[in-house]
Formats: C-alpha cells, sequence, structure tokens
C-alpha cells in the first residue's frame, strides 16, 4: 500500500470512527459538562495519587478539580478535568485514534478550526498542532496509530493548577 494511498485513508477511518461511536459524544466539551460514558467504553475517576503519578509535577494535585478518565473500545484514552462547579476547563487524550475534537472542544471547535487553518496557510503540511489564543491552548500530534493532545481554558484553571498537570 502506498503513502499516497495511506494518507488518503486516515481522514476516512477517522470519520468512521466517529460515526460508529468510537470517538467523544457530543454531549461532552471544553467549558461545558463532562461527557456522559459512551456504550462500550470505561471511564473512571482518577484519585489525586494516581493524577500526582501521571503529573509531571512532584506535589499531589490540587483538590480543588477531578479527572474523568475515558477509555473507549479502540484504546483512546480521554481525560476531561473538571473543575468544582462541573465545568471542562481541560482535556487530554492519547491513544491510536485521534478523538472527535469538533465535540470535546464544542463551542471552541472553530476557534480552533481557524487557528489551524491560519498555520498550515504560513506553513503547509502536516505536523504538530499548536494554537494558543483568546485563552484557548491546543496542542495536538500524531500519525497513524499514535495520537496525543491537550485542550484547556488557560483563563478557567482553577486556583494551584498549571498546564502541566493537563495530561
Amino acid at each position: 500500500m502506498s503513502i499516497r494511498l495511506i494518507r488518503a485513508l486516515v481522514p476516512a477511518a477517522a470519520a468512521l470512527c466517529g460515526a460508529l461511536g468510537f470517538g467523544t459524544p457530543a454531549s461532552a466539551e471544553l467549558g461545558g459538562a463532562p461527557m456522559t460514558t459512551p456504550s462500550g467504553a470505561v471511564a473512571k475517576t482518577l484519585s489525586p495519587v494516581e493524577r500526582a503519578a501521571s503529573s509531571t509535577r512532584s506535589s499531589i494535585a490540587s483538590p480543588s478539580y477531578r479527572v474523568q478518565e475515558t477509555t473507549f473500545p479502540v484504546g483512546t484514552v480521554v481525560r476531561e478535568y473538571i473543575d468544582a462547579d462541573g465545568k471542562v476547563f481541560g482535556i487530554a487524550w492519547r491513544g491510536p485514534f485521534a478523538p472527535n475534537l469538533s465535540a470535546l472542544l464544542g463551542t471552541y471547535f472553530s476557534q480552533y478550526k481557524s487557528a489551524v487553518e491560519a498555520q498550515r496557510a504560513r506553513r503547509p503540511g502536516r505536523g504538530p498542532v499548536a494554537v494558543e489564543q483568546s485563552g484557548l491552548v491546543v496542542h495536538s500530534l500524531g500519525h497513524m496509530g499514535a495520537y496525543s493532545g491537550q485542550a484547556y481554558l488557560s483563563t478557567e484553571l482553577p486556583s494551584g493548577v498549571s498546564a502541566d498537570d493537563i495530561q
């Protein structure tokens, strides 16, 4: 199979995964409520010790938020960072398939999409995405079989929480 054919099939495969429910449901979004666990997925709330173990910071993470981790049947893991009021202020993902960013970013998706289009116009081709504007921060990278990224609202981070905590 040629590289050109593989590159052509990746967006179609990602769309198919989203249509089959492997992507994140539309009920979840940055700045809104956390997702309801989709059929076939496994969700759990990470304890402060589990959160600290996955963080680059050495101290136990702030109790001012909780982390909901959802593992989809295809192996993609999405973590939602939820403040004391129940709003999602950050999202991180990793796995063999990219999540449905339109659903995860919600009302912020159009801002993200415009920023990515501008980035691609300045630097054509594929590669990591870095969007940092108007309080929205999104870093995404990956290739077939290995995707990861984070998105957060820099103005909504609870006290004692840094961008390094969102992973």
